[in-house]
């Protein structure tokens, strides 16, 4: 199961290069039929439903960029669940940004303009959040990766935010579609937010839980 399916690209990269058999779940139904046109003739079944609502059982269960959009009063619901649909030899990895610090509220520029409801969860948390639900076996943090990713993110949006499209010239260009407080906006965001990480003061952490400890031990993977 994939929580939080987005786009449908896990889903899609595990069903291709994995034979996997995914189950992603979404409240967007722009994402939900993006997902599932993109994973056509897959084994990839796409639902629009509520995390909390989810009650059978899988093999591993992966969650890519959504818990920062849990909040902490639902940290321990959402744990409970996957704990309740996954096997008990299963994997649970968990990727999501991350604060050195505690917080009860999301930043508020963020909130405001790019991800309404948003905050970060801290280890923390999140480790009182597993408590008694999962043996937590790796934790990695990347987060320094993440500066890189933003730049190359701004990169390529700065380039291409005058320029038309190849082949279609009579198209408006990303300037002449949003205009220039989109443009400030989202040069601030992805600028900002390189710069925290590059401070080391937000983190990107995959988090491997399983619910009884693997035996003999997990064997990480870098």
């Amino acid at each position: 199961m994939d929580i939080g399916c987005g786009w449908g690209s896990f889903a899609k990269f595990a069903a291709e290069k994995y034979g996997a058999s995914v189950v992603g779940i979404t409240i967007s139904r722009e994402q939900a039929a993006l997902a599932e046109e993109r994973c056509k003739g897959l084994s990839v079944e796409i639902r629009i439903q509520d995390y909390r609502e989810v009650n059978e059982q899988f093999d591993h269960i992966v969650s890519l960029g959504m818990f920062e959009h849990v909040g902490y009063k639902n940290y321990r619901a959402y744990f409970e669940m996957a704990n309740r649909c996954l096997n008990d030899n299963g994997l649970f990895l968990l990727h999501t940004i991350g604060s050195d610090v505690s917080t009860l509220i999301g930043e508020p520029w963020s909130c405001k303009y790019i991800f309404p409801g948003g905050m970060l969860p801290s280890i923390a948390q999140i480790g009182k959040a597993i408590e008694k639900l999962f043996v937590m076996e790796d934790w990695h943090n990347f987060g320094t990766d993440y500066d890189k990713t933003l730049m190359a993110w701004f990169k390529n949006f700065d380039a291409t935010w005058s320029a038309s499209a190849p082949l279609q010239r009579d198209k408006p260009t990303l300037k002449d579609t949003y205009g220039e407080r989109f443009y400030r906006m989202w040069k601030y965001y992805l600028l900002s937010f390189a710069g925290a990480f590059r401070a080391r003061e937000i983190q990107l952490w995959q988090i491997v839980l399983s619910k009884h400890g693997v035996p003999g031990g997990y064997q990480s993977l870098r």
